[in-house]
């Protein structure tokens, strides 16, 4: 029998599998279902969990260096951008209210070959995701530390990279007589490389603390969604307290002339910071991976991702203002941002309760993801696009247990040898494809009309609007668009040329078919997010795929279960 790597699973057959508990046979004695616990409250402080944490504690400085105090504007674009994918995940979640995210959507709406790609994509951003977090959280937690006196070796809390980077750029400043370009950074990298234990280039380095709390959150993902929701909200309410404190404290620290030029480096400068900005907003997907855990899905994922997209901006617009205020925004390139710019005015002792802040902030967030991903992993087992093993439901906790271990392991034991600029970029592609995914998957549904208690995507007819857009977008970028095909490394400008095809196509579509507004503008702004991520992450995330194409040919296309004569009917 010939079957098409593009065979849908109808909205029908996702949900009567979900409704008959997947096969108990397949696993005897173990739980066939998920726990249903989760309300519109817990959701939304799931999304502030996974969204307010690294990024607004980390990576902000990064990108704040970037872009100036106009990072800010960063945030603003980011956060519409945010919300056209949001506004499509509800539709989805509200349609198709099970595990899986985009993986199940896309399967639904694209069929097998990229509902795997999009999976395997998931897997990737959620692993990466955790990794960049596990880093993060280290350094906050070594932070708090040193605030007690308590000091672990360097050579503990560190990756090998760095260290070694760090070695060798000094050796490098002191030969050419640069001293006053080595770092305090630079210095204690480079006492990391020269106290750990080894000869030559062969030394034990590696960060110790990123792999205990990957362990810790594991096993109480493991433990239960109940204990889980517990620890997540009562770590957003103290987190939350300890943004809105910064922000007011701040204010009164805040020198305008910190302001200016706003826009240090032009637009140009702002969008550098995209990766480190972005990379917080997985949220998003991370909620409905729980759509089987929640007691009103249709009703509540919707709101819970819309109320925590909005509260989430606000902060981060906020945070922004007041970091690039109290400071020069050129002061800003190191990984503890907000404890530093405290200690910068004086206030050490409030740089330390920020620490503290931190350590909880981000631990909550890898909380969110690690609870994320086993939940693809065994969407995607279900299918029989992997082993059966992944989809196993723990009979006591009603948890997906395998696939929670595997996810432990899959993130500890890189988070003790990588660093944290590699895993934003790469977290921040994967985030943004799946989100253009999920915007072109509204655009191959079928209209519904409203139904009460279920959220639905309001029509607007991009007739017109979208074509005059492209229009007009194609005026003030023209210079842009004459630049693609002039100067040198041609080939870093693809993306951004695969930008400006992608955009066409959808003016004419549009015009043509009369498609929906919102999953337009999505798709178009996701897309545009993912063509201003440097050249060398998309490299490294088309490797990724293709080591998924060649899993799909190699197993799951031969054990999907939808490629089965039995099932041949329930494709769409």
């Amino acid at each position: 029998m010939s079957r098409s790597i593009f065979r849908r699973k109808s909205v029908t057959k996702i949900l009567a599998d979900v409704a008959s508990g997947f096969s108990d046979s397949e696993h005897p004695g173990t739980a066939s279902r998920l726990e249903k616990a989760l309300n519109v409250k817990d959701l939304t402080l799931m999304g502030i969990a996974a969204v307010v944490g690294a990024g607004i504690f980390s990576t902000i400085g990064e990108a704040s260096f970037q872009g100036g105090p106009g990072v800010s504007i960063l945030f603003v674009i980011t956060a519409i951008t945010c919300g056209f994918s949001a506004l499509c995940y509800a539709e989805f979640a509200s349609r198709i209210p099970v595990a899986g995210s985009a993986y199940t959507y896309a399967y639904a709406s694209f069929g097998e070959l990229i509902a795997w790609i999009i999976g395997w994509d998931l897997l990737m951003e959620y692993a990466i995701g955790n990794i960049a977090v596990a880093i993060s959280w280290s350094e906050y937690f070594v932070n708090l530390l040193e605030g007690f006196n308590i000091h672990m070796p360097t050579f503990l809390t560190m990756d090998y990279f760095s260290a070694f980077t760090a070695h060798e750029k000094i050796q490098e400043l002191t030969a050419s007589g640069n001293l006053a370009e080595i770092t305090d950074r630079m210095r204690i990298a480079a006492s990391a490389w020269a106290t750990a234990p080894g000869s030559g280039n062969i030394k034990f380095i590696a960060n110790i603390p990123a792999l205990a709390i990957v362990f810790v959150i594991t096993y109480l993902v493991y433990i239960g969604i109940r204990e889980t929701k517990k620890a997540t909200n009562a770590m957003v309410y103290l987190k939350i307290a300890i943004v809105i404190a910064v922000i007011v404290i701040g204010f009164f620290y805040v020198t305008p002339a910190n302001w200016h030029p706003f826009l240090p480096n032009g637009f140009s400068g702002v969008m550098k910071g995209v990766s480190g900005v972005f990379f917080a907003y997985i949220g998003f997907d991370a909620i409905s991976t729980t759509a089987e855990e929640c007691k009103n899905p249709q009703k509540d994922l919707p709101r819970g991702m819309i109320y925590s997209l909005i509260i989430c901006t606000v902060l981060y617009i906020l945070i922004a203002l007041v970091l690039t205020g109290m400071v020069n925004y050129k002061d800003l390139r190191v990984g503890d941002p907000l404890a530093y710019v405290f200690a910068k005015v004086g206030l050490k002792n409030i740089s330390y309760v920020i620490s503290i802040s931190a350590v909880v902030a981000t631990a909550s967030v890898l909380l969110i993801f690690q609870l994320g991903q086993p939940r693809i992993w065994m969407s995607m087992s279900r299918d029989g696009l992997l082993p059966k093993a992944f989809s196993r439901i723990h009979p006591r906790f009603h948890t997906p247990s395998f696939a929670t271990i595997v996810t432990g392991f899959v993130v500890a034991v890189p988070a003790l040898f990588l660093n944290l600029t590699e895993v934003t970029n790469l977290t921040s592609i994967g985030t943004l494809f799946a989100f253009v995914l999920v915007c072109g998957g509204v655009l191959l549904l079928p209209r519904e009309a409203a139904v009460k208690g279920k959220f639905h995507l309001p029509y607007i007819n991009s007739q017109w609007i979208v074509p005059v857009l492209f229009v007009v977008g194609a005026y003030f970028f023209r210079n842009n668009i004459m630049n693609l095909f002039s100067g040198t490394d041609l080939h870093h400008k693809f993306p951004y040329f695969l930008f400006i095809l992608l955009s066409a196509t959808l003016a004419v579509l549009a015009f043509v078919k009369k498609l929906s507004l919102i999953p337009v503008l999505g798709l178009v702004s996701c897309f545009y997010l993912m063509a201003e991520l440097e050249y060398e992450s998309w490299i490294r995330f088309l490797a990724w795929l293709i080591i998924g194409l060649v899993i799909y040919f190699s197993y799951g296309y031969k054990h999907s279960k939808l490629g089965k004569p039995e099932n041949a009917h329930l494709e769409r």
